[in-house]
This record gives C-alpha cells, sequence and structure tokens, in this order.
C-alpha cells in the first residue's frame, strides 16, 4: 500500500534508525556517516555486480594506467565517500538524514495533485523536525546556527522532494535563524516555532523590487500614541511576492521586512515577528492570494499584503546593527541604512548555501541513477548477437565522466565554502562570527591587522560572502546542466517522475533563482572583484609544464582568471568618462569571465586538496585523473588566450585532446564506484526502477 499519510509519516519518524552513540567509529568505518554500512555494501554490490561486470571489462581495454583499473576496491570506494563527506562530526551532519531517506516516507508518490504533493512536503518537513526534537526539544534552534548540518539537510532531501527543499530552506534557516541571530531568541518562547505548532516562513522580496530589494515599500510605523507598530502595504507593487503564506501546512508566522518609520524618519528595513494565521484562518489585515503554479514541485506561493496590522514593540527583530527603545530612540553599531539593512538579512548569505546544497544533492542522485543505468541498459554490439551496456562507448560514458568530474568539483567547492563560512577554514582554529554574518560585508570597508596585512575581519567577511554567491551560482548552474545530462542519457526512461530525474532539471531552476538570482549576484561579485580581488598567480616556470600534471592545469586556469580581469580592469578605466552604466557595459563581460574562472579555479585548488588527503592509492589515483577531466574540460575555452600569452606551447595545445582522452579512459572503468561513491541509501535506489536495473514497466501492475 502507498504511504500518504501524516500518520504514517509519523510512524516513520519512531521507527527511524537512531545515530550511533557518542564516541563511535571514526569517519570512513562501517558505522560513519557518510561510509557505508558491511550490510549496505552487499546490498549495493548485488544490485550492481552484474549489470556492471561486463561493462567494466568493455571499456577496461582503454585504461591501464590507473592501479586496479576496472576493479576499484570497497577500499577506495570507502575513501572516496569519507573524502566527499568529510567535515566536522560526519554522522552527525550527514548520516542522519541519510539514514531517514532510505524509509518509505520518502519514496516517490504517484498520482497525486498539487496541492496534495504541496501538503506531502509539509508533513515530510514535521518529519524532519520530528527528528531534531528527539535529540532535544530546542534542537531546531541549534539545528538552525549549524552551518554545516543545515547545509548537509538540503543535499540529502533535495533529490526527494524540491518543495520540501523550500521549505526547510525557509523554515530553518531564513525564518527559525533571524530570530536565532537576533536579541529574541534570548527573552523568547521558540517554542511554537521548533515544536512546529507554527510553521515559519520570510517575506522580503515584493512584486516591484526583487533584485533591487533595497527598495522596498512595505513599511512598519512607530506608533507613540499606542506603542508597537503599523505594519502596511502601501502599494500593490509593494505586496511580498512568493512566500509560503497559505494555510497549507497549518498556522504560520512570518519574519516580515519593513521599512521601519519613526516620526516619518526612514531608519531603514528591519524584521518584524508577524502571526499569518491561525487554526480559523489568516489573521485581521492579512490578504494572502495564492500565486498559480510553478515549474517544479509544488510549493504554495503566494501573494501577501497587509492593511494596517499593529504589532507590539517586541515584534521587532533587534540587535547590534539596530535596537529601539520604547520612547523611539535608535542605537546602532553600523552607520547607515544600507548597512542595517543588510545586517539584517544576513540570513540569505546561508540561504545561498542552502540553496547550492539542494541542488548539489540533485546532481549527485541523477548521476547515481544515470550511471546504474548506462551499465544495465544493453543494446546491440559490432559482432552479431552480441549485447553491449550503453556505458561501453566513449560518446555515452566521456559525458557522464564529464559531470561526475565537474559533481566532485562541486561537492568539494562547497565543503570548502561551508568551513569558511562556519569559521572553521582559516587553518587557525578560530571560528568566526558567521551568525552576524558577512551581510553587511559590502559597504562594511577594511580593517588593519596588526601584522600589516590590511585584512580584518570585515575584509573577511565580504570575501567570504562573495566566495558563497559565486559558489552559489556556479554549483547551480552546473548542477543544472548535469540533471539535464543525466535525463538525455537516459532516454526515454528518464521521461518519467518515477524514475527518478525529470523533475530535477525544474526543482535546481527554483535554487537558481533563490536568495538571489545567480546572473545578478555575479555581477555584483564581479563589481567588486574587478579592483578588490588578487589573484595567487603561481611562480614563473623554468620548464614546460606537463598536460598530464593536475597542478600545472591548475596554474593554467589561474593565468585564465588574471588575464580576464586585467581586461576586465582595461574596460573600466577606458570606459566613457560620465557614463557609468556605459562604462560597466563595456566591462561586465570580461569582468563575468573572470568570476567564472575564479570558480572553476577555486574548485579545482578544493578538488586537489582532497585529492592528496585520500589515504587509498586508488582513490588518489581516481581522483587525480577526475581532476584532469574537470580541469582539461574547462581550459578549452582559454587555450587561445593562453598561447597567445606565452603560457602554453603550440604543442601543448595539440596534446591536450589526447590528455583529456588519456584521464577520461583512466577513469571510465569505475565510473559505477565513482558514482556509489556519492553514498545514496540503497533503499531509497530500490525504489526508482533506473537505479535498480529495472525500467519504468517494473510500476506497471503485474497480471
Amino acid at each position: 500500500m502507498t504511504v500518504t499519510t501524516s500518520e504514517a509519516l509519523r510512524t516513520e519518524a519512531s521507527r527511524r534508525v537512531p545515530p550511533p552513540p557518542a564516541g563511535g567509529p571514526e569517519p570512513g568505518s562501517p558505522s560513519a556517516p557518510g561510509a557505508t554500512t558491511t550490510a549496505e555494501r552487499d546490498v549495493t554490490q548485488d544490485a550492481t555486480q552484474d549489470v556492471t561486470r561486463d561493462a567494466s571489462s568493455d571499456v577496461s581495454r582503454d585504461a591501464d594506467a590507473l592501479p586496479g583499473a576496472g576493479t576499484a576496491t570497497a577500499d577506495a570506494r570507502a575513501d572516496l565517500t569519507r573524502l566527499l563527506f568529510a567535515g566536522p562530526d560526519p554522522d552527525r551532519t550527514h548520516g542522519t538524514w541519510r539514514r531517514l531517506l532510505g524509509g518509505p516516507a520518502f519514496t516517490y508518490r504517484p498520482g497525486l495533485a498539487p496541492a496534495e504533493r504541496a501538503a506531502l512536503s509539509y508533513e515530510r518537513l514535521r518529519l524532519l523536525n520530528d527528528v531534531l526534537t528527539a535529540e532535544d526539544p530546542a534542537a531546531p534552534a541549534r539545528f538552525a546556527a549549524d552551518p554545516h548540518r543545515l547545509a548537509a539537510l538540503h543535499e540529502w532531501i533535495g533529490p526527494v522532494d524540491g518543495g520540501l527543499t523550500t521549505l526547510a530552506s525557509i523554515h530553518y534557516n531564513l525564518f527559525l535563524g533571524s530570530l536565532v541571530d537576533h536579541d529574541l531568541a534570548h527573552d523568547h518562547d521558540l517554542s511554537p516555532f521548533t515544536a512546529m505548532r507554527r510553521v515559519g516562513t520570510f517575506l522580503c522580496t515584493e512584486l516591484e523590487h526583487g533584485n533591487d530589494v533595497a527598495a522596498m515599500e512595505t513599511v512598519a510605523v512607530l506608533d507613540r500614541e499606542r506603542g508597537g507598530f503599523d505594519l502596511h502595504t502601501p502599494t500593490p507593487g509593494a505586496a511580498k511576492f512568493m512566500p509560503n503564506t497559505s494555510l497549507t501546512g497549518g498556522p504560520k508566522t512570518a519574519v516580515v521586512a519593513a521599512r521601519l518609520l519613526v516620526d516619518g524618519e526612514d531608519q531603514g528595513i528591519f524584521l518584524f515577528l508577524t502571526p499569518l494565521s491561525d487554526e480559523h484562518g489568516h489573521l485581521p489585515g492579512i490578504r494572502v492570494r495564492r500565486l498559480p503554479d510553478r515549474t517544479g514541485t509544488p510549493v504554495d506561493h503566494c501573494l501577501t499584503s497587509f492593511t494596517h496590522v499593529r504589532l507590539p514593540h517586541e515584534a521587532l527583530l533587534q540587535g547590534e546593527h539596530g535596537r529601539l527603545t520604547p520612547e523611539g530612540s535608535l542605537t546602532s553599531v553600523l552607520g547607515n541604512r544600507r548597512k542595517r539593512f543588510l545586517r539584517s538579512i544576513g540570513r540569505v548569505t546561508m540561504g545561498k548555501l542552502c540553496m547550492s546544497a539542494g541542488t548539489l544533492g540533485m546532481a549527485r542522485a541523477a548521476l547515481t541513477i544515470a550511471v546504474r543505468h548506462a551499465h544495465s541498459r544493453r543494446i546491440s554490439g559490432p559482432r552479431a548477437g552480441e549485447r553491449l551496456p550503453v556505458a561501453a562507448h566513449r560518446s555515452h560514458h566521456g559525458r557522464l565522466l564529464d559531470a561526475l568530474a565537474t559533481a566532485y568539483a562541486m561537492t568539494f567547492l562547497h565543503r570548502e565554502v561551508v568551513d569558511r563560512f562556519a569559521g572553521l577554514g582559516d587553518g587557525e582554529g578560530h571560528r568566526a562570527d558567521w551568525a552576524a554574518g558577512a551581510a553587511g560585508a559590502a559597504d562594511a570597508g577594511r580593517e588593519d591587522r596588526a601584522d600589516g596585512t590590511g585584512r580584518g575581519d570585515r575584509g573577511d567577511r565580504e570575501e567570504i560572502e562573495r566566495l558563497a554567491a559565486v559558489a552559489k551560482g556556479w554549483i547551480t548552474w552546473q548542477a543544472r546542466d548535469i540533471a539535464i545530462e543525466c535525463r538525455e542519457r537516459c532516454g526515454a526512461q528518464g521521461l518519467f517522475p518515477a524514475n527518478g530525474i525529470s523533475d530535477l532539471p525544474a526543482n535546481i531552476e527554483g535554487g537558481i533563482t533563490a536568495e538571489g538570482d545567480n546572473l545578478v549576484i555575479w555581477v555584483k561579485a564581479a563589481s567588486e572583484m574587478v579592483f578588490g580581488h588578487t589573484v595567487p598567480l603561481p611562480p614563473a616556470r623554468t620548464a614546460p609544464g606537463d598536460v598530464d600534471d593536475p597542478a600545472f592545469l591548475r596554474d593554467l586556469l589561474t593565468h585564465a582568471e588574471s588575464l580576464w580581469q586585467k581586461r576586465a580592469r582595461t574596460a573600466l578605466r577606458e570606459g566613457p568618462s560620465g557614463d557609468p552604466t556605459g562604462r560597466w557595459n563595456a566591462t561586465s563581460t570580461p569582468a563575468l569571465e573572470m568570476v567564472e574562472a575564479h570558480a572553476c579555479r577555486t574548485a579545482a585548488d578544493a578538488f586537489l586538496t582532497a585529492a592528496d588527503r585520500a589515504t587509498d592509492p586508488t582513490a588518489r589515483a581516481l581522483l587525480r585523473a577526475l581532476c584532469r577531466v574537470f580541469l582539461l574540460r574547462r581550459l578549452r575555452e582559454h587555450t587561445g588566450d593562453l598561447l597567445a600569452e606565452g603560457l602554453l606551447t603550440p604543442d601543448q595545445v595539440r596534446a591536450l585532446p589526447r590528455a583529456l582522452d588519456t584521464a577520461t579512459a583512466e577513469a571510465a572503468p569505475h565510473l559505477p564506484t565513482l558514482a556509489e561513491a556519492f553514498d545514496l541509501p540503497p533503499d531509497l535506489l530500490a525504489t526508482i526502477p533506473l537505479a535498480s536495473g529495472a525500467g519504468i514497466t517494473h510500476t506497471l501492475e503485474q497480471p
């Protein structure tokens, strides 16, 4: 029987596998997060050994440079998984969610109407919350303050429910996280939200103010006579656009971004805790209109406006960026309204990491399914009666391997960015005040350090915020390309939602737009990086580099980043004077190319670092071959520039295609190992026809 009810979901929460006790095994051991238990490994091997044996032997004729070609060991697979899911306390960070996804509550539900799918996402949201509150009733609030665990949740739920990914990001990061980051968390009862008696939502974007959200019109006017505030939507264009404010999912409370007016003076944009509905419907003064269904998994997006809604004084979320006394006196450690606004919505930076995490998980799931299908789908071979898996052909496995290389690079980059955002990646054990965030960094300037480097905390925050934006744009764009490629490689079978791939591209589109449209946040990053970024150029070489050497290829990509930065600087200096828009138009193209090269180079650095940390020789060789594939693909568009600058010789340019073919041949026999290292739960994969070696007809009723 198909499980669809809330009661069944509650049962699933109670039967979930408990986490290992404190002091459990080290990462990479059978019970550690991201590692595969003996039982799981047996299930995975049983499901794949028959369909991969022939493909591995066919393709392995192309590869003999890699130790154990075609027969990568379980140790190599385990080491790859350990590296992919490295971080503080991997079992708590990833293992909790991975175990949960293996149950029936997260399997595909056929035949649901959009409204039913949206309601199911809310039921699953409560199931996630049950897992947290089973640890401790206050755990959801701590969870919202844990960047690693918060991002990891999105990685695991992204592939199974795009709507749930959206809801979790809103409730835990934007809503509950905003409460935790402000004074209110210290003197306010958060239990209605941590117990999810009330679902939280976040209202910032307005109908006519999307990427220019700083120009929002919604106002909260201080009422000196009666105390508190009057929250009001002054124009139709000021209605809050696309928050999940319908009655679906139960009573809701919002954090609303509004312009604080004190005696007619604009004090900047602040956040206000605003109840929206109860068990009987929307509250007086709250108008909610359901928007039409959008692409991707349904979410109850709405248009929301306020008609003189009264809020108490404590509804204002206050902090160091701004505190308002009951008498109406505002104090702030920040110098202007823009800085106060950026600090108020600082959770948007963490939101970028959540969106990139969700799409990253979708890309890895698409690859796992497509690689499994590539080894089970057989076609006619060159000899009469011969049947070969489609994975035997370079035209098929080469595209999947390219996507796998990118997915590994995306994962290692994301780990690096989250570590830095959490303050764990500075190499000195210092933890940054990430909750206060990088949000105000764009306008905060820089403070000199005592060592004379000129990079203080504000400069570090600015760099981390920019890196999160660059990574979000690059990861989500790459995830879309990977999902589309995997869908195509699965042919007609990939068009059926039950096969786990067809919905992913549309769900990824939401991540591309959420928490800052990709192009807009890249333009902002580009404008800062033209002169505010130093490319770490490698030392000059005394001899020609080797195109089979990942370190040399990485250096070439760094030079490409520098070349585009120089072009952007020249364009900005030589642009039409007195015409700021014209000058930026002349600059934006090379500046965006610089950002693209920067993203790829930063991902390559994280990739090479991970390869160096491999303990299994086969895993290390696989990662280096895969990194070469990644780098060689990215360098193709820069070879002309690198040749013109004398950084590549004509012979080296001619050798690049052969180097790519060699790296592909080395890694291709290990496609199953590389994909299985993504560690999707076997029980989940068993419910996906393509992933279990079957087809969509497997879902039909048997006679």
